[in-house]
């Protein structure tokens, strides 16, 4: 079992990141590849989940271990692989999510990607007591109760803003293009579009 792979960022894409550990590189699919930065010459911690099927050996990565350990309990979930759960937390906030399941918010769950009503429910109904210290209570009263706040809110913002604050954008360059961008992201959209719309705004200035 690898746990944990530690070395420079050779190369970033969409879904994965490339670690260059001793000559040796790692692809790593993550939730937000940028979360890891663009700088070579430094040594980044990648959190692993090493996953053995019949056709493949794959790593999953993630910043932190309460986020690789949320990553296990919900592929723990029936008919929640790890593709499935990388979506779930490229779509919502780690944090969200664990409010989410304990506060049994079927709306919030059913707007992230390839969750439908019978998993949402399976989730609760799995996970809702196996969650403790995964979340930040201090965001579980900010969860959106209903469809229509949480429409307005986007659940792949908060994840887009980590990562183009990796590439070097300040708080106040990130507000401004959110007020542009709100309107025309869509709630289920992912954190890649969300953020090639967002660098669009901000290589123009």
């Amino acid at each position: 079992m690898i746990d944990f792979v530690r070395g420079q960022v050779a190369h970033l894409e969409n879904d994965y990141v490339v670690l260059d550990v001793q000559g040796i590189g790692y692809r790593i699919y993550c939730p937000n590849p940028y979360a890891f930065g663009t700088k070579s010459e430094e040594t980044t911690t990648v959190y692993t989940h090493h996953h053995v099927r019949d056709d493949a050996i794959l790593l999953y990565g993630f910043p932190t271990r309460e986020e690789q350990r949320l990553f296990r309990k919900l592929i723990e979930v029936s008919g929640i692989g790890p593709r499935v759960a990388l979506g779930i937390l490229s779509g919502g906030h780690p944090d969200h999510v664990v409010a989410a399941v304990q506060q049994e918010n079927i709306a919030f769950l059913t707007k992230l990607p390839g969750i439908g009503k019978k998993t949402a429910q399976r989730m609760i109904l799995d996970l809702k007591d196996k969650l403790d210290g995964l979340g930040g209570p201090s965001l579980f009263d900010e969860l959106p109760a209903d469809v229509e706040e949480m429409d307005g809110l986007n659940p792949s913002w908060p994840e887009a803003r980590e990562g183009l604050k990796a590439l070097g954008y300040t708080d106040v360059e990130l507000d401004r293009v959110w007020q542009q961008l709100k309107d025309s992201v869509k709630p289920t959209e992912e954190v890649d579009s969300v953020m090639k719309k967002a660098l669009k705004l901000l290589y123009a200035g």
